[in-house]
C-alpha cells in the first residue's frame, strides 16, 4: 500500500513535535516537506536524519510556506497537516482552501494524541494569544512550587532556530549556558528569568527525550507554553491566561478556543489596564466555552529602575518582538511605563530601521511607533542595535523580559521595565496548586 504523501505546515516548533510523536515511525505516511512561516531564516534547512529517524535517511526539507501550491502539485501531496499557532481562524481556513483547491486533504491534529504523558506531575501554563502574560504566570507558579519544597524543571515550548540535531535536548542551569547553546534574544527572554531565579530550564526539538531528562531531575515538570499553543505534555493542571485587551481573540484565533476548552484554570490578566466592561465580556466568553474552569483575576503591575529618566523625555520604546508581530498587540509594558512616568513623546523608529528590522515592519505593517526586539540571530541582533542607536530620542525604554544592554550597546540612557503577576482576590493560584499537590 503506498504511503500517504504529506506536508506539515509549521514554524519550527509544533510542526516538529507533531512529526516526532505521530509520523516519525509511521510507515503509512511519508512527510515530503515541512513549510516555514512567522520566523525569519528557518526555511532552506533540513530536518536532519538524526531527528527524522530511519525512514528518512536524507532528512526532510524545510521550505517557505509560499511554495505550498507548487509543492502539492509537484510532489503528489495528498495530505497537508496544519501545525503552528497564534493565527486567526480565518487564516487557518484560508490555508485549508488553498490545500483543498489543489486537491489535497487538510488536517488538524487532536490535542490528546500529541500530548506525551509523564511519570511526574505536569503543570502547564498556556494562553489564548501571545503577550497575554504567560511568562509572569509561569514565573509565579515556579516560585510557588519551589516554596512548597518541590524541585521544579521548566520545559519551554520549542524555539529551535539553530542546529537542530545539536538542539535535540537542551538544558539551561546558568546564564553561561545561553552562549553555549547560541541562544537568540527570543530564547533568552524566556529562559533567563527562570534560570536567574534558580530553576533549570529544558528545551529543544525532541520533547519526549526532553521530558525524560526533566523527569530525572524534578518533582514537578512545569510546561511553559508558546504563542497560544496547546501543551505538548498531558497536564495534571492546565492553566490558560486570557487577555481582556483583546476580547474575542480567545474564540477566533487558532488554537485558542481549544486551549481554553482544555483549561482547568483560566487567569484573566491585565485587569489593572483593561476596562471593567472588557473584563466582564471576557469572563462571560470564558464561562460560555468552559463553565467548569476556575477563573482567577490578576494584574501585571510594572516597575522601572530609573523613572526619573522618563519624565519630560522623548522615549524610544522597545517591546517584546513576537507580542508586537504575530501577537498583534499595539502596546506593551514599555509603553505603559513611558506614559505612566511622564514621557512627552514615544518616538517613531520607522524612519530609522535598517535591513532585517525594516523587513519586519514590511511583514507586520501595523506595529506602529514601537520597536520590536527582534533577535533571531547575530545579524538581526546587530540590526536591532544599529536601529536603536539611529533613533533620535532621549531615553530607550526596554520593555523586554531580559536586559538588552547585556547583548547590545545602547548609546542613550535606558530604563528597564519589569512586570510580575499579581492575583486579585480568591480563588488564587495557592488554592489550585494546593489541591494538586495535596
Amino acid at each position: 500500500m503506498p504511503r500517504t504523501r504529506t506536508v506539515i505546515l509549521g514554524a519550527a516548533g509544533r510542526d516538529f513535535h507533531n512529526f516526532n510523536v505521530l509520523f516519525r515511525n509511521d510507515r503509512r505516511t511519508e512527510v515530503v516537506a515541512f513549510t516555514a512561516t512567522q520566523i525569519p531564516n528557518i526555511d532552506g534547512r533540513k530536518y536532519p536524519r538524526a531527528l527524522a529517524g530511519p525512514l528518512y535517511p536524507k532528512g526532510i526539507p524545510i521550505v517557505p510556506e509560499s511554495d505550498l501550491e507548487s509543492l502539492i502539485r509537484d510532489q503528489g501531496v495528498t495530505e497537508v497537516v496544519f501545525s503552528y499557532s497564534d493565527v486567526s481562524n480565518q487564516h487557518v481556513m484560508s490555508r485549508a482552501a488553498v490545500v483543498n483547491a489543489c486537491g489535497a486533504h487538510f488536517r488538524l491534529l487532536g490535542a490528546g494524541p500529541t500530548m506525551i504523558p509523564s511519570k511526574k506531575p505536569i503543570v502547564s501554563v498556556c494562553a489564548v494569544r501571545t503577550g497575554s502574560g504567560k511568562s509572569q504566570t509561569t514565573r509565579k507558579v515556579a516560585g510557588m512550587l519551589r516554596e512548597a519544597g518541590k524541585k521544579v524543571a521548566v520545559v519551554r515550548h520549542p524555539m529551535p532556530y539553530g542546529d537542530l540535531a545539536k538542539q535535540k535536548v537542551q538544558r539551561f542551569k546558568t546564564v553561561e549556558d545561553f552562549a553555549k547553546h547560541h541562544c537568540t534574544i527570543e530564547e533568552m527572554e524566556e529562559y533567563e528569568p527562570h534560570v536567574v531565579a534558580g530553576t533549570t530550564v529544558f528545551a529543544g526539538v525532541d520533547y519526549e527525550a526532553i521530558l525524560r531528562k526533566a523527569e530525572s531531575e524534578a518533582d514537578v515538570v512545569l510546561w511553559d507554553g508558546g504563542n497560544n499553543d496547546m501543551p505538548f505534555y498531558k497536564p495534571d493542571l492546565h492553566i490558560v491566561v486570557a487577555d481582556p485587551l483583546r476580547v474575542g481573540n480567545e474564540r477566533t484565533y487558532y488554537p485558542a478556543e481549544a486551549n481554553l476548552r482544555l483549561a482547568h484554570v483560566v487567569i484573566i490578566n491585565k485587569i489593572d489596564s483593561a476596562s471593567p466592561a472588557a473584563v466582564d465580556e471576557l469572563r462571560d466568553s470564558v464561562r460560555a466555552v468552559n463553565p467548569h474552569a476556575v477563573i482567577i483575576d490578576a494584574a501585571s503591575p510594572i516597575t522601572v529602575d530609573h523613572p526619573e529618566r522618563l519624565t519630560g523625555k522623548r522615549a524610544l520604546v522597545v517591546e517584546d518582538g513576537p507580542t508586537l508581530t504575530h501577537g498583534e498587540m499595539k502596546f506593551g509594558a514599555g509603553t505603559v511605563a513611558a506614559r505612566k512616568w511622564g514621557a512627552t513623546e514615544i518616538v517613531d523608529p520607522r524612519p530609522h530601521v535598517v535591513r532585517s528590522i525594516a523587513r519586519t515592519f514590511e511583514t507586520y505593517p501595523n506595529i506602529g511607533v514601537l520597536l520590536p526586539a527582534m533577535g533571531y540571530g547575530p545579524e538581526q541582533i546587530k540590526d536591532l542595535e544599529t536601529t536603536i542607536n539611529k533613533v533620535p530620542c532621549d531615553v530607550v525604554v526596554i520593555g523586554t523580559p531580559i536586559d538588552l544592554t547585556r547583548l547590545i550597546k545602547i548609546k542613550k540612557p535606558t530604563v528597564r521595565v519589569r512586570y510580575d503577576l499579581q492575583e486579585l482576590g480568591r480563588p488564587d493560584l495557592h488554592d489550585v496548586l494546593g489541591r494538586m499537590l495535596a
